[in-house]
This record gives structure tokens, sequence and C-alpha cells, in this order.
């Protein structure tokens, strides 16, 4: 029994620590005990390990291992998306054959449901040619999205690698070595950038990985609950009357003490029983299927907030830029601002005065003109537009001698200091099911 709860707690510490290192770093929990850890964990600890290692060793251990770990994390390879198949494929080899017979019809024909979902969904997230990338044919498609917000993005940058304009809310991804549209961040489980092509299939990954974990927790206690509970009767009473007839944990124990020692002896019963193949897969799904509803849950809230994984960063520097009183919100001039629905409403009024003299019909819906590729800031399809410009100052005095370029979109005089982010408009929040709709696309 101690050997199973051995690696009851193995199992658990894993799963934290899998945790804390994968996103203890997401803005989100920047300043909670999860991102101190992580934290911890990925600077302070191996900075100490280096420092005695130069001493020991001249560096030659942590040397390598740094390189492994930035080989891992910041190149394009399929290390972690062979691992992350082969462990699903490999407990479901596991655990499929032992619980297959004991559970009733209606659970055997969700298996060949679930089972294969995450494999459909890793490799629409992962594929190059989903519309993610943008190349010089759908460039000038690309600028037509998302107007520049002037707040996180401006126009008129280059792409320093791909050499044309960068789209708003793209970025060049150096593992990738392309630019991205609408990027949220590079995932190392799908060896790829989840962007607008294919966030909406990182969405249904994780959804379908969670509720596959939970299943699967769920069938192996369905499983082991009737024969767990019948050893675990026989052992308290061999515990209470023939290990120790005056102990009665009851009497001793504090609650909390009481329900760990439950939980423990359940499972030390558990892996005893069921072995590895049933118990340990089972107490596997139990302890992992958090991880990826967990971060399905924080991308809800980035689409409820309208922004990405990326955005929320920049965003987060912002507000601690506002807390340092060095950051001031001006007003754009109405006569710079042009979206497509204003192209729209010229094109209709064009249609209907040529519909007028002529006996042809136009079409209701107008074409959207296509954009120069060399065009600045094109109208785009975007309803929004914004009508803010943010700047921070180094010395926390208002703005003076500004740029030319922001010279010609802002209001003269406009600029007053912004204490809070709520203060600001986020042209690309247009609430949470218009953002759900566009996040799908």
């Amino acid at each position: 029994m101690a050997f199973a709860r051995n690696i009851a707690i193995f199992t658990i510490t894993v799963s934290l620590l899998t945790f804390i290192a994968f996103f203890g770093r997401l803005p989100a929990f920047r300043n909670t005990p999860i991102g101190f850890l992580h934290r911890l964990l990925v600077i302070h600890i191996p900075s100490g390990l280096r420092k005695l290692d130069i001493y020991l060793t001249n560096g030659r251990v942590t040397g390598g291992g740094s390189r492994l770990g930035h080989y891992l994390m910041y190149e394009k390879h399929p290390v972690v998306l062979i691992f992350f198949l082969g462990l699903v494929s490999g407990s479901a080899g596991l655990f499929i054959p032992v619980i297959w017979s004991p559970v009733p019809l209606h659970h055997k024909l969700f298996i060949p449901f679930l089972l294969p979902l995450p494999y459909l969904f890793t490799y629409l997230s992962a594929r190059r040619n989903n519309g993610t990338y943008i190349t010089e044919i759908n460039h000038a498609a690309q600028m037509r999205h998302y107007p520049y917000d002037r707040i996180l993005y401006y126009p008129g940058n280059h792409c320093r690698t791909c050499k044309f304009l960068k789209p708003a809310r793209s970025k060049h991804c150096s593992i990738c070595k392309t630019c991205v549209a609408r990027m949220d961040h590079h995932c190392v489980w799908v060896n790829n950038c989840l962007g607008r092509g294919n966030y909406r299939w990182f969405l249904a990954l994780l959804l379908s990985t969670g509720v596959m974990l939970a299943y699967g927790a769920y069938l192996a206690y369905l499983v082991l609950a009737p024969i767990v509970r019948d050893h675990y009767a026989k052992y308290e009473r061999w515990y209470r009357y023939e290990a120790d007839p005056s102990s009665d944990p009851s009497t001793w124990m504090s609650f909390f003490d009481m329900k760990l020692h439950h939980f423990l002896t359940y499972t030390s019963i558990s892996l005893d029983v069921g072995g590895l193949r049933l118990s340990g897969v089972g107490l596997l799904a139990l302890l992992t299927w958090p991880l990826p509803l967990s971060l399905l849950g924080y991308h809800v809230y980035l689409i409820w907030a309208g922004t990405t994984t990326g955005e929320s960063a920049k965003w987060a520097d912002w507000r601690d830029d506002m807390d340092d009183g060095v950051v001031f919100l001006g007003w754009r001039r109405e006569d710079t601002m042009h979206t497509m629905r204003d192209v729209y409403a010229s094109q209709s009024s064009h249609h209907e005065q040529q519909d007028s003299n002529s006996s042809t019909l136009s079409s209701p819906i107008p074409t959207p003109p296509e954009t120069p590729p060399d065009e600045e800031e094109p109208p785009t399809t975007w309803p929004l537009e914004s009508r803010h410009i943010l700047l921070r100052t180094l010395d926390g005095h208002p703005p003076q001698n500004l740029s030319s370029r922001i010279k010609s979109v802002a209001k003269e005089d406009s600029f007053k200091r912004c204490w809070q982010l709520k203060e600001v408009e986020n042209v690309y929040d247009l609430g949470f099911w218009d953002n759900f709709i566009e996040a799908l696309q």
C-alpha cells in the first residue's frame, strides 16, 4: 500500500508541475502564487543551478540542459506533439481492453466517438495551409480584416523578415518563420502557431481532450468502485479490530485528516486492485482532465474580453504603466477614420443611381474592393474603428513634440492622463457572442 501511495503522490506532483510550467506564464497568473512558482521553476532555480554548475564544471551541464530546453520550447519540432499523441495512444491501449467487458453497452458506444476527436483536432490545428500564415497571395485580404487601433497596433510597420506591411493583430513567429494572422500564441503541443485560421480547432482540441480524460476517469471509477468499496470495508474492519482495536480513526483524527486518510486509502486500494492498466491510467486521467478545460476556460475569458493571449500581455503592460502614471489618452480626428461601411454605403448609392438609369439589377451585397498591397491603412470589414490613441512618456509629463504621424490623426490638446484600462476602448471587443462567432470563423 505504501508503494501505491507513493505512485499517487508522484502523479499529483507531476500534474501540478506540468500545470505551473505550461500555464504559469499566462498574464492572468502574473501576480498570483502560480505565477511566482512558475518564475521560481523556470527562472530562479535554473539561475541558481547554473551558478553552482559554473563553479563546479564551468557551466557544461547547465549549458547542455539550456540548449535542450531552448530546442524543446523555441524550435520547430514534433517532439512534444509526438509525446502528447503517444501518451494518449498508449493510455488508451492499456485502458480500453481492461474496461471494455465490465462497462455497459451505452458507455461502449461513446468510446469510439470520443477517442478519435483529439487526433482529428490536433491534425487540423497543426496543418500549415489553413489560412493562419500570411503570404504574398493573401496579404491584401488579411489587411482588410482588422483596423489598427493605435494602442496595440499601428499602421506603417513592416515585417523585417517577410518584407511586407504587418496587418493589424498579426505577429511574426520566430519559430514558424512567418507572420501569423490574429496571432494568439505558438503552441508546442500542436507544433504550430494558433491564429485566425486554426484557433477554433485548438478550442475544439482542448474541449475534446478534457471531456475524453474526464470520461476515462469516470469509467475507471465505474469499474473500480464496487471492488474498492468491498476491499475498503475489509481494511477498515482489520484496522479497527486486529491492527489496533483501541484506535478508531473517527475519535482521534481531525475532519481534514480523516478525509485525507480516506482518499489515500481509497487510492492505494485502487492501485493495488486495478493495477497500472486500470487504476494508473484512471488516476492519470483524473488528475489531468482539469488542465485542458482550465486552459479552455482561460481562452473563453479572452474571447469575452475581445483579445488574444499575446494582446492580453500587451494590455497588462499598459496597465502597469498606468499604475506608474505615465500613460496619456488622446482622441482621433473624425476625418481620419474610415471603415468598409462607408465604402459599402458609397457603392450602394452608386449602384442605386445606375439602377435608376438602366434596367439591370445590381447585387444587393457589394463586393469589397481589392486592397493594393502597398496601401498603408486600407478600409476594413470590421464594424468598429478606434477613437482613442494611447501614448506613454518617460518622465510622466504630458506628451509634447508629437511626431507627424500622431499629429496627423490626433486632436490637438486632447491627451489626458489615463489611470485605468476601462477608460480605453478595445476596438476588437464586439461583445461576447460576436467575439465568439468571429473566433470560430
